[in-house]
């Protein structure tokens, strides 16, 4: 499908920008920096050995694995499919990425599975301007809207953060089922997440994957776990269904003390973790009571989230 040529008064300006370089431990930077690494991305992608790895994290490269990978996941947890890609060169590119939600929108509602989905916006065009990215969008709002569904925005290097919440604030002009990803490590986080509690929009709370410099986010991460634990009081407290989404068994537990201190029922929120790590975690939550959902990736695209998982 091609993108329109007018321009839209409400389309925000969007440049191209690049990743900012990394401000964490050795090993860490390393593994983001082969993320990138075309070489190294050859050689994984066809060795046998690393292609089991990756799909302990991964659920399948096609559609129809990652509907099996949510019906074998602990009972009543939800699921959030992510159909992996992201920087997009060319319009069709961005066009071929909407048409892979909307048939995943469609089969999600044709097979009753519980799952909403998760996409970044770098897939969806938005370093090839404002008014693509925003029409690729509202298609596949409108055909989440149409199934009763709802669609996360996962948030990117800190370079995109700006244009991702332009992007998001004008979507939710005409569309009520859209939230967005916030970033624990960045220090602009605590006003985006006041704005964002303000505005009524969901808001999924992760630490962070991305190397960032150390002018936008906290190098240590003992910093970031009390930024997150701030910014998940002020989710509790005043957010629209957040998401708390993390691994680390000493966050949880401080979670569901909070929560029952200031009874703050379990409706009101739900942990979210990712498919293949702390399977047993996943399975004692839902034993708990609590509302969970897991994020799902799939997709022929796995080598870059691999490399940032591990």
């Amino acid at each position: 499908m091609p993108a329109s040529g007018g321009h839209r008064a409400d389309a925000p300006t969007i440049h191209r920008v690049t990743p900012g370089k990394g401000n964490t431990t050795p090993v860490r930077k390393a593994l983001l920096a082969l993320a990138d690494n075309t070489a190294v991305y050859k050689v994984i992608v066809g060795n046998p050995v690393f292609r089991r790895m990756a799909f302990r994290f991964v659920a399948g490269e096609t559609l129809a694995e990652a509907i099996e990978a949510v019906r074998n996941l602990p009972e009543g947890t939800r699921a959030s499919l992510d159909h992996l890609g992201e920087n997009v060169s060319t319009a069709d590119e961005a066009w071929g990425a909407c048409n892979e939600y909307l048939t995943a929108l469609d089969e999600i509602a044709k097979t009753g599975i519980d799952s909403n989905v998760s996409l970044k916006l770098t897939q969806m065009g938005i370093d090839l301007g404002g008014d693509l990215c925003l029409e690729v969008m509202r298609k596949i709002l409108e055909r989440a809207r149409q199934h009763g569904n709802f669609v996360r925005i996962d948030m990117e290097g800190s370079n995109y953060t700006d244009a991702t919440l332009e992007v998001l604030r004008t979507l939710r002009k005409d569309y009520d089922n859209v939230g967005v990803v916030i970033q624990a490590y960045l220090f602009r986080s605590e006003a985006d997440v006041i704005e964002l509690n303000k505005l009524g929009i969901p808001v999924r709370l992760c630490k962070g994957a991305y190397a960032e410099p150390p002018s936008v986010a906290f190098a240590a991460k003992s910093d970031t776990d009390e930024n997150y634990r701030k910014l998940t009081t002020l989710l509790l407290a005043e957010g629209t269904r957040p998401a708390i989404a993390t691994h680390d068994p000493v966050i949880i537990a401080w979670v569901k003390e909070f929560a029952e201190k200031g009874g703050i029922p379990r409706d009101r929120f739900e942990f979210q973790m990712l498919y293949g790590i702390r399977r047993n975690l996943q399975k004692q939550l839902r034993e708990e009571g609590y509302n969970l959902r897991v994020y799902v990736p799939f997709g022929k695209q796995w080598y870059p989230y691999f490399m940032r998982r591990l």
